[in-house]
């Protein structure tokens, strides 16, 4: 064997040990990741408890938006199950155009900030919520000289803060029934 030979192992033996270590802390931790909408152990799946979720409807536009995309992202099968929870939802909307052309004393931007507190019940009576909390969400939106422009700026932003509440909630919940040992 040449000297040649013998640096090279040297070098490579320290990367394949720790690259062996690597794989079998990696095979050893595998099974200790649960995937979130999986089956869980007492049975069921958490995308199964999720379907089951009636949104009572949201006031306004915004509220309206919120309603659709939570009834799609709780449940976008298209299939109807019975309500084991419903989900109640109050949205506060604040409207604001922070930044103004010092020239012509037009708003050159604008936000839309909402607040949504939601609460989940069980349909069953009982009046205790099963997960409740608050979520929020802050859009900016561009203004221009044109109103109609403004005005549907503004409607995207409402659009675009819905979807993503509706998602920060449908995860919040998620989490929660995965947590639950009933």
């Amino acid at each position: 064997m040449s000297s040649s030979d013998e640096t090279g192992s040297r070098v490579w033996a320290p990367r394949i040990r720790g690259l062996s270590l690597g794989i079998l802390i990696a095979h050893g931790l595998a099974g200790c990741v649960e995937p979130l909408y999986g089956p869980r152990l007492g049975g069921g799946s958490v995308a199964d408890e999720m379907r089951a979720i009636k949104v009572e409807p949201i006031p306004d536009r915004i509220g309206h938006y919120l309603t659709n995309d939570l009834i799609f992202a709780l449940n976008g099968t298209g299939s109807t199950p019975v309500p084991k929870y419903r989900l109640v939802v109050a949205v506060r909307e604040r409207l604001s155009t922070p930044i103004y052309n010092s020239v012509t004393g037009v708003a050159q931007a604008g936000d839309v900030n909402v607040d949504a507190d939601y609460k989940l019940y069980k349909v069953a009576g009982d009046s205790q919520p099963v997960t409740s909390g608050i979520v929020s969400q802050f859009v900016i939106y561009d203004r221009s000289l044109q109103r109609l422009s403004n005005v549907r700026a503004a409607r995207d932003a409402e659009q675009r803060t819905a979807s993503t509440l509706a998602d920060q909630i449908r995860i919040r919940i998620a989490v929660a029934f995965n947590n639950r040992h009933d």
